[in-house]
């Protein structure tokens, strides 16, 4: 195998226990069991790649969820073994920590950018280049958002590869300059690698805690109350998103210059 194609096309059954036709055009990517456990018992379609590094499901609609794992270098792994399958869109369905007053937990963000701050970027692009969404998939997510008669924030996102980082002081300060409005560890990392291959990308982030205070720093049974109240709604929002835009079928790609 000596092209990224050739690589791609073998590994992407590899990791997910899909064949790559099996793979809808339109994806959801996520890193929560849960989420996919949801989607398949939904739509009533099975779960494959059990025991593998990824999972996924596709639904009668051609509607597909991976569950990619956590953190910027599975974020990458994945948008670049989609390159064997080419999705005409995607959409993460994400956690992030909230960094200002004005994001509560349970409000979602539709980031406008993503400050790269993980560092696996730096390996696809210059690090002046932006990590930005696909804007035209965010329109869809935003209808959906409004739809359901939810208000939204958005805002630049700091991915970080950093997953321990609520006492550093230092680093807080750092983030408090960046006027950041949330922080987490995939977003920017799957905008600049969809942009090298070329696949439209968006993401749905929903506010799980608020990490710049001690109090507000995640634990395991805060992250269950979060997941209780709001994981049903942040699924179903993506749903509704990407199957409404596959069943319009309307371009999202960016023309190139």
């Amino acid at each position: 195998m000596k092209t990224k194609l050739e690589i791609a096309e073998n590994w992407l059954p590899r990791y997910t226990g899909a064949k790559i036709d099996e793979i809808g055009d339109y994806l959801l990517l996520t890193n929560f069991h849960n989420y996919m456990a949801k989607f398949a018992e939904q739509f009533n379609c099975d779960i494959k790649g059990i025991g593998r590094p990824m999972q996924t499901a596709t639904n009668s609609d051609g509607l597909s969820i991976i569950n990619f794992g956590i953190g910027s270098s599975n974020a990458a792994t994945i948008m670049d073994l989609l390159v064997a399958r080419k999705p005409k869109g995607v959409l993460f369905l994400g956690k992030c920590g909230g960094l200002k007053h004005s994001t509560e937990i349970g409000h979602f963000i539709l980031p406008t950018a993503a400050i790269r701050g993980e560092g696996t970027s730096d390996d696809y692009m210059p690090k002046e280049v932006p990590a930005l969404p696909t804007f035209k998939l965010h329109k869809f997510v935003s209808n959906k958002i409004v739809d359901h008669g939810l208000d939204y924030r958005t805002g630049v996102i700091y991915t970080t590869n950093r997953r321990l980082w609520e006492w550093d002081e230092n680093f807080k300060d750092y983030l408090k300059k960046t006027a950041t409005i949330g922080i987490d560890m995939e977003t920017a990392t799957l905008f600049i690698v969809g942009l090298v291959n070329e696949i439209p990308r968006g993401a749905l982030l929903l506010v799980s805690d608020m990490p710049m205070a001690p109090e507000g720093v995640k634990t395991e049974e805060s992250d269950k109350v979060v997941t209780a109240k709001f994981s049903d709604l942040h699924l179903q929002i993506g749903i509704e998103a990407m199957t409404e835009l596959g069943v319009k079928g309307e371009k999202i790609k960016h023309f190139k210059y």
